[in-house]
């Protein structure tokens, strides 16, 4: 190269890079959006998509390249410091390359599953390498491959290009150094910052439409991901993006909201505290949640889906069935937290992964095992996945049974054994805490249904061809459930426990909308002695699980749980259910719905349950603040520790004939 090819001097190379990647990140954006093009077209996308993509696209390469063009500017030269600064920005340019290709060629199944660009679950996703490798390795050979060649390429390519685009460079004159140092702060912050404005930019300045997926799409994928990691770190602050209301306010809608008198919240330092009367006033049971991976009511026949559960559909005309139940979130934790502790949902991590939560948090193993209960998780996979285990033996569980206890499995795969030996696991547990007289709460969380969608040959008739699908796995999940029910009909302890059986989330949640109230639709039912078969039609939350259970129980008990028990609720109330999807939350109030966006004034809509559409209505402003205090009430409660286990009374024993009813109010 002669001296004459090099009038960009120094920033020749970082000026190269930033072209080939605004070109990538276009090319990237064009092609999503023709894959998507249906759903962009319905909301005339295109132009928004590309022009405000491309001011996107401008401020991410300011954020990755800004610092080293500073670098450049005043370290770049023909001596020592110059020499040592040369490799470190190739590698700087090299990487920062490789990472918006790798993002970009990880967004399509990405986007495929879980309805948006990268975020959050990315990350959440990459500390479990065990079981996520396994999983790309079953059913995503051809990605792992290509993304080992693209990124070889890319950093090969990068490499070279970078050593090529740095060679023979004119350097500024030494009192030229500081005005290039001045403009380079200058324009970096600008074009950071993208705007004049108070905030600088964000996806809310560049979201458009009620498409999650669409707006998505106008940022690109290391953008998306690295304001995710941010607000990761700022979980203290997420509610507050919805908008801000003092405390007590908070606290006095949550309580109203909750259906108790206002008179049952005696505790001035756990303001959610109150003393619940069992329905049920015979013997105290067991209790049984068997938590079903990813079994969205598009699979289950009860509920107007595909015909994947008749062992399910039998049960629901058994027991208490729920046609609209909702999760509180698209995540396996997000449906652990609020069936076993009733919390609410955030824009933050569900509290199994949180610091504060790890002890002294409120479950309901926890009061069970004050109350005389043996507390076990049962899983056939490891329980140390999404922290489950931490979590779990720090509040309450006194027993995990996990994937290395299972002495001689039928089937083992990329998630740890099959649901059938989870089931018969199960089965030997509970038959063992009877025999030995011990009153039992146990937790069973399935994961069959799960890609690459594992199970043993030979179990089920194939709904469809290939074998390993979605459709097929949640058969098969159903299959073992009929055969557990099976085995517990015929025990010792059937007559003496109360099952319920509830997904953790739906499948895969996207869609139009801001939130797919749809896709948060869940089955949940509860069977056992005593239980009339009926079912329930009003809007039930996950969080209404545990004080109904609770209540069928026979346990009376304090706690700070705001779900409704529902054998006590007026069969007139409308019900109402919250959902947390990416950054949005919605607020399901009969078919009234609130949905809070950050930095955004509360939308509001009617829900259309036939057509499973959102239509756009006014909603009052004590709607507003109902669902405004639901979405700060757990982030409040969370980080000023308000969510824990109050003192109780004198502990019931379950195995003797005394009741429920005897336990006094403290």
């Amino acid at each position: 190269m002669s001296n004459r090819s090099t009038t960009a001097g120094p920033f020749r190379a970082i000026l190269y890079f930033g072209l080939i990647a605004l070109i990538i990140t276009t090319l990237s954006r064009i092609g999503l959006g023709l894959w998507q093009a249906e759903r962009v077209a319905a909301v005339e996308g295109w132009s928004h998509l590309l022009i405000q993509g491309l001011r996107v696209d401008i401020a991410t390469l300011c954020w990755l390249w800004g610092v080293a063009a500073l670098g450049t500017a005043l370290l770049s030269g023909d001596h020592f410091v110059g020499r040592c600064w040369k490799p470190l920005l190739r590698v700087w340019l090299t990487l920062g390359l490789w990472l918006l290709i790798f993002l970009e060629l990880s967004t399509p199944s990405f986007l495929e599953e879980y309805g948006v660009r990268p975020n959050r679950l990315f990350v959440e996703y990459l500390i479990y390498p065990k079981e996520v490798l396994s999983m790309l390795w079953t059913s995503r050979k051809g990605e792992i491959f290509l993304g080992l060649l693209v990124s070889s390429v890319s950093l090969w390519g990068g490499w070279k290009l970078s050593g090529r685009l740095l060679r023979n460079v004119q350097y500024p004159r030494w009192f030229w150094r500081p005005v290039l140092a001045v403009l380079v702060i200058v324009i970096t912050l600008l074009g950071a910052r993208s705007t004049l404005g108070h905030r600088p930019l964000n996806p809310a300045m560049v979201a458009f439409t009620d498409d999650p997926l669409v707006n998505s799409l106008v940022i690109n994928s290391a953008y998306s991901l690295v304001f995710a990691i941010d607000q990761m770190s700022n979980e203290a602050k997420a509610s507050a993006s919805y908008g801000k209301l003092d405390e007590q306010t908070i606290i006095d809608t949550i309580r109203r909201e909750s259906g108790r008198p206002l008179s049952a919240f005696s505790s001035d330092t756990l303001p959610s505290v109150t003393y619940n009367q069992a329905s049920y006033q015979g013997k105290p049971k067991n209790l049984v949640i068997i938590l079903q991976e990813s079994l969205g009511a598009r699979f289950v026949g009860y509920l107007g889906g595909l015909p994947l559960t008749p062992n399910i559909d039998a049960l629901a005309q058994e027991g208490w069935a729920f046609d609209r139940l909702y999760a509180t979130g698209t995540r396996s934790v997000r449906g652990i937290e609020a069936v076993t502790t009733g919390f609410t949902p955030t824009p933050a991590r569900a509290v199994v992964k949180l610091s504060k939560s790890q002890t002294d948090f409120f479950t309901i193993a926890d009061l069970l095992k004050y109350h005389g209960y043996e507390t076990q998780f049962i899983y056939g996979g490891e329980s140390h996945f999404d922290n489950m285990k931490s979590f779990f033996l720090g509040n309450g569980f006194s027993h995990i049974v996990e994937e290395k206890n299972y002495s001689d499995p039928m089937f083992v795969g990329s998630w740890g054994v099959s649901d059938e030996d989870l089931m018969h696991s199960a089965n030997q547990e509970f038959e063992q805490f009877h025999q030995q007289g011990k009153p039992f709460f146990s937790l069973v969380f399935s994961s069959s249904n799960h890609e690459p969608f594992e199970f043993p040959d030979g179990r089920i008739e194939l709904y469809e061809q290939p074998k390993q699908t979605r459709n097929n796995t949640a058969k098969y999940a159903d299959f073992a459930i009929g055969e557990f029910f099976k085995l517990a009909k015929q025990s010792s302890y059937w007559q003496d426990t109360l099952f319920v059986v509830v997904a953790d989330h739906e499948s895969r949640v996207g869609g139009g909308g801001l939130v797919p109230i749809s896709h948060f639709r869940i089955p949940a039912v509860i069977v056992g002695e005593g239980i009339a078969p009926k079912r329930d039609n009003r809007v039930v939350s996950q969080i209404d699980l545990a004080p109904t259970l609770l209540s069928l129980m026979g346990v009376s008990a304090s706690y700070p749980m705001l779900g409704q028990d529902l054998t006590l609720a007026d069969p007139n109330w409308p019900g109402r259910a919250l959902m947390q999807y990416d950054k949005n939350m919605a607020y399901l109030r009969g078919d009234d719905v609130v949905i809070l966006q950050p930095d955004r004034d509360p939308s509001g809509y009617i829900y259309d349950f036939e057509n499973k559409k959102l239509v756009h209505h006014e909603q009052s402003d004590e709607m507003k603040q109902a669902a405004l205090s639901w979405a700060l009430w757990g982030s409040l409660a969370y980080q000023k520790q308000l969510y824990q286990t109050p003192p109780q009374n004198e502990p019931i024993t379950p195995t003797s004939p005394a009741p429920a009813a005897t336990v006094q109010a403290p």
